[in-house]
């Protein structure tokens, strides 16, 4: 009987990831798309390099792009968006930028900014209601850079505390999924790469830090966790290596929702993704998809086992907040959106 479920089971995955594809919608762009911000079924932001913002009302059919005028060279790695009139957007490198619309996107108020070369922001992440907000940076005097919002990104400071860093361990500001909120009182937890890949969460409770090992690839600047979602009762977190895509090596790891309570019980995937993802977001109860330059994989066994169902590169994938879209976004201004068969 558990051979005939077991079996039941496999095929039932594999109908449901052959009925889903990866629709290109939108591409030739001069820019790389790593942020986006899907706020419902017809509201998405996007943010990239060389200053690029685009938007849509109408679910991706149509885009609305702009070089937000002074920050031409500007590579905008994450956006936040909460409605077609406001959303945030960070850069990475040299400055330090944060920018705030409130009419959308017709101008840009500069809410942060830092010229000192230490400084690489990474991802930034929000409570459900836009009023608190963090931003993970690249460690700096051996601890990892956090900035908070307590007005709707109007303002921001360095968090009260700041977790340490391992030596040659930084984040990586691939597709603005690697710092995620948790709990109902949201608090930042993130993923880390280099020479360890961690998963690093603040508890609230202890004003402390605290730090798991996981089980993916690490040991160079290229290699360890590049994003991570909450499911009902696991975290799922994928990444693997950037400078060989294609190797399927330790890419993706299930821990426990509280791993800290169920004394680190971190496994690896059964069947890893086809190779390196930037990128991991929950469809639905015990459904996730991913993607990277190797190209996209569904998986609906609460991350056990994954599916390439696109060999397209992409950078990052996002479900609406509010709503059943997703789409994906990636390198020459493509975005596309997954569909249902």
């Amino acid at each position: 009987m558990k051979n005939l479920l077991y079996t039941v089971t496999l095929l039932l995955s594999s109908y449901l990831c052959m009925a889903q594809s990866v629709n290109l919608i939108e591409h030739g762009k001069p820019c790389s798309i790593r942020g986006l911000s899907v706020v419902d079924e017809h509201i998405t932001w996007v943010s990239g390099s060389k200053g690029h913002i685009a938007k849509s009302t109408d679910g991706g059919v149509t885009w609305q792009w702009q070089q937000v005028e002074g920050f031409e060279q500007a590579d905008f790695r994450d956006i936040e968006a909460f409605s077609d009139k406001q959303a945030i957007i960070m850069s990475s490198g040299t400055p330090a930028l944060i920018l705030k619309t409130i009419d959308g996107g017709r101008s840009w108020k500069t809410v942060y900014r830092n010229d000192d070369q230490a400084y690489f922001l990474d991802a930034m992440a929000f409570s459900a209601d836009g009023k608190t907000g963090y931003i993970l940076g690249d460690p700096i005097d051996n601890k990892f850079l956090i900035l908070e919002t307590n007005d709707h990104g109007s303002s921001w400071h360095s968090f009260a505390y700041l977790p340490p860093a391992q030596p040659q361990e930084a984040a990586f500001a691939a597709s603005g999924t690697c710092l995620q909120l948790t709990g109902s009182n949201p608090t930042p937890a993130f993923v880390t790469g280099g020479s360890s890949a961690q998963f690093i969460e603040y508890l609230s409770s202890k004003k402390s830090w605290q730090a798991i090992q996981l089980s993916l690839a690490h040991g160079k600047a290229s290699q360890g966790a590049f994003s991570f979602t909450h499911g009902p009762d696991r975290i799922i977190f994928t990444g693997g290596d950037y400078a060989t895509p294609n190797n399927s090596d330790s890419v993706t790891c299930i821990s426990p929702k509280h791993p800290y309570k169920n004394n680190h019980q971190l496994h690896l995937s059964q069947q890893q993704p086809a190779g390196y993802q930037s990128c991991v977001i929950e469809l639905s109860k015990a459904s996730y998809l991913s993607t990277g330059t190797s190209g996209t994989n569904i998986s609906t066994d609460n991350g056990e086992t994954w599916r390439l169902i696109d060999n397209t590169s992409f950078n990052v994938c996002q479900k609406a907040k509010r709503g059943k879209l997703v789409l994906l976004a990636g390198d020459k201004g493509k975005i596309a959106i997954l569909k249902n068969h």
